[in-house]
């Protein structure tokens, strides 16, 4: 039986090896399935609420907002380290192997840049919002208790991504 050729080669579906790090990926990975599962429980409940009252619990939005947030952050740190991000693989898989290391550097730098440039700004958000004492508008909540975990998780992500550099710069795959 012949292959269909809108079908993509099988060796694009094996997931590569997560590589060695000192903090381990499980981390992620595990925060990741909890958030996920606490953004189930809360969307059902509020479905089932919903269903049961014709009303809907106000927070529920708000903290599905932040979760999101947060789960994009803490995958995208996981998929930065995984190398399963969005990449261009014609131009980053081809040619000699001191090109695709030069552009994997210069790709893992501007990324480490963007997300270091992320943490600070969103640092001063959340503090300029501490300072002006902004609250949610569903439940009142001050806004600094979301917005502080974008520096944060913008920070990690960087760390990650420096972590990439190094191992990179020193020629490990």
């Amino acid at each position: 039986m012949e292959p269909r050729l809108h079908e993509p080669p099988q060796e694009h579906l094996v997931t590569p090896p997560a590589p060695r790090t000192r903090i381990p990926l499980q981390l992620e990975d595990w925060a990741s399935v909890l958030i996920m599962a606490a953004l189930a429980l809360i969307t059902f409940a509020n479905v089932i609420v919903r269903y049961l009252t014709d009303t809907s619990f106000a927070w529920t939005e708000e903290i599905s907002i932040f979760l999101l947030v947060v789960l994009t952050m803490n995958a995208g740190a996981s998929a930065f380290v995984r190398h399963l991000h969005i990449r261009i693989e014609v131009v980053a898989d081809t040619g000699a192997e001191r090109r695709r290391r030069r552009l994997a550097l210069f790709g893992i730098g501007v990324t480490l840049l963007f997300f270091v440039g992320m943490a600070v700004l969103s640092g001063r958000m959340a503090l300029d919002e501490l300072e002006w004492g902004d609250t949610s508008p569903s439940i009142g909540v001050p806004t600094w208790r979301y917005s502080m975990w974008l520096p944060i998780l913008s920070t990690t992500l960087s760390l990650r991504l420096l972590g990439m550099w190094v191992r990179r710069w020193r020629g490990e795959p």
